[in-house]
């Protein structure tokens, strides 16, 4: 049995058939998998806190209604695409 310890070793399969194959002869590392399960971690999210003029906050949360989104959701977007574009 083969042992993958990177990801970048496992091919793209052309049908579920070569995939099969593959697998039958080789496995992950246990410390590849490891690698992989998701660790919630405390410092992913942190709360603060702003102050709006009520108009400008009516204004934004009706943006969000008519797209369907949460107004907090859509502003984290903003915000994220606004910092990509500052770094570019």
């Amino acid at each position: 049995m083969n042992i993958i310890s990177e990801w970048k070793e496992i091919p793209l399969f052309d049908d579920e058939d070569e995939e099969a194959k593959y697998w039958s002869e080789h496995q992950l590392d246990a410390r590849l998998m490891n690698s992989s399960i998701h660790q919630p971690d405390s410092r992913e999210s942190t709360t603060i806190t702003l102050r709006f003029d009520p108009r400008m906050l009516a204004r934004i949360k009706r943006i969000a209604r008519s797209r369907f989104l949460n107004y907090q959701s859509m502003m984290k977007q903003w915000l994220s695409e606004r910092l990509e574009d500052e770094i570019k």
